[in-house]
């Protein structure tokens, strides 16, 4: 019994022993995986990477874009703003000169226009405009006057722009204010072209259809403007003579006031490409200027050319009695659209264009009349351009404009009455040589066709012409 117990202990210290190293042996690993579930994880990895890498090159894209318009701030900050302090105003100045030398015009003749003396010789030099302006702001209000002086019709100092304005936020920023009301001699809220500032232009000249219908490009009046995101809009009430108008420049013969205004969009939908446009509007109200009566007279012409008086030669003119001075209604509507691409290395590509229809608004080119015409006079111009920077010394573009001071315009031909076509256009190429901001020397030639000449017949004709313009900018 004693060695059966003995048997019977060994068994069970064996067991247990055996089951202590079961249990210290460590886990088989576990099975690699399949080759299809290494290829999806690496495949998963690439995609994360790539998008990572896209999001780093479109965070790139804008810190350039914005490094780029922080670099155009400080230039503009640098060349345009001097400024200093008076009271409790921020003063700032700033000025331009371009000077013109006109090298050559097809159209200049050496003579003067018989009916006003005004010399026809156009080819000379001649300051364009020379400015100097100041702007005042306190914060909620602000102020500005600018000063031109030309010889573009001989010595002239004048007053082109002043303005006092409320602004909320406050008037000064990079951004336009959510609201800002201002009041004096403004530029004019309508399309693009008219509201492009002189020494930022690359053509030397605004287009056909801008100098006929917004002539100067100021008027007095006031005007309520402001942005929010990418909207912009504009809205003025004027007296509808800007100072350009051939007949009643910046005074108002009328009691009626002009109501105009532009609404439109200014974003850039990458950090390469930037898009702005808009739709303007006016309704107005023209003026005509009346007769005074004239009395019953007696002509003599001389039909044979004796000299002497026959009595089939003496004729009764019948007097006319006077006419009341009238208003007629104008209109205006306008769109305009600018795409801007940022090309690498070179500079920005600019492809921009405006169209705008109009009843009875000419008031420089084509003076529209409608009470002397007898009906109303429909008027349609536009104009496509496209402008290159070439690195920071040099720019070229390309612009042509057509307009139409009189879509119902007709003639005489033998027995019967036809349209006649009054358009004016215009081709311009421009190249400029510039050290940004401060200067430039540009070069443009202008192929004008007229088609209100007339042949020798009497029939209407268009008279073509060319002219080239060097110009001299500084900014300071």
């Amino acid at each position: 019994m004693a060695r059966l117990a003995t048997i019977v202990v060994l068994i069970l210290a064996a067991g247990t022993a055996r089951a202590q190293q079961e249990d210290a042996t460590p886990p088989p690993p576990p099975a690699a995986p399949a080759p299809a579930d290494v290829n999806a994880d690496v495949s998963a990895r690439v995609d994360d990477l790539a998008r990572q890498l896209g999001e780093a090159q479109a965070r790139l894209d804008r810190q350039a874009a914005e490094l780029r318009a922080l670099r155009a701030d400080l230039d503009v900050q640098k060349h345009e703003h001097a400024a200093f302090r008076v009271g409790g105003f921020n003063v700032t100045l700033f000025g331009f000169v371009q000077a013109d030398a006109v090298a050559y015009s097809a159209a200049s003749v050496d003579e003067v226009n018989p009916s006003t003396g005004a010399p026809l010789n156009e080819t000379r030099f001649l300051i364009r405009r020379a400015r100097l302006r100041a702007d005042a702001d306190y914060g909620y209000l602000a102020g500005a006057i600018e000063l031109d002086g030309n010889t573009v019709s001989g010595p002239t100092a004048r007053i082109t722009n002043v303005e006092v304005s409320a602004c909320w936020p406050r008037c000064a920023g990079g951004k336009p204010p959510l609201v800002m009301a201002t009041l004096g001699l403004v530029r004019i809220p309508f399309g693009f072209e008219v509201q492009e500032k002189d020494y930022v232009r690359l053509f030397l000249e605004r287009s056909n259809v801008a100098r006929a219908f917004f002539p100067g490009e100021y008027d007095l009046g006031a005007r309520v403007q402001g942005g929010w995101r990418a909207l912009r809009w504009q809205a003025a009430v004027m007296n509808g003579h800007p100072s350009g108008d051939k007949q009643y420049a910046l005074v108002d013969p009328t009691a009626s006031k002009d109501f105009l205004g532009r609404v439109g969009a200014d974003t850039r939908p990458h950090p390469r490409i930037g898009i702005a446009g808009g739709v303007s509007a006016l309704y107005g109200t023209g003026f005509s200027r009346g007769t005074a009566s004239t009395k019953n007279t007696l002509v003599w012409r001389d039909a044979n050319g004796d000299g002497q008086v026959d009595i089939t030669e003496i004729l009764g003119v019948v007097g006319q009695p006077a006419l009341a001075s009238r208003t007629f209604a104008r209109y205006a509507l306008g769109g305009d659209l600018r795409v801007t691409v940022e090309l690498p290395r070179v500079g920005p590509l600019t492809v921009y264009g405006e169209i705008n229809w109009a009843t009875n608004l000419d008031r420089a080119l084509y003076v529209a009349d409608p009470i002397a015409a007898g009906r109303d006079l429909r008027e349609l111009g536009w104009y496509v351009a496209v402008t290159q920077q070439l690195t920071r010394w040099c720019a070229v573009g390309v612009r042509y404009d057509r307009y139409d001071p009189d879509a119902d315009a007709r003639q005489q031909v033998g027995a019967n009455v036809v349209p006649r076509d009054k358009s004016f256009s215009t081709l311009s190429v421009v190249a400029a040589a510039m050290i940004q901001p401060y200067g430039r020397l540009s070069v443009e030639w202008d192929h004008s066709s007229n088609a209100l000449a007339v042949d020798v017949t009497g029939a209407g004709a268009t008279l073509g012409g060319d002219v080239l313009t060097l110009r001299g900018q500084v900014v300071f």
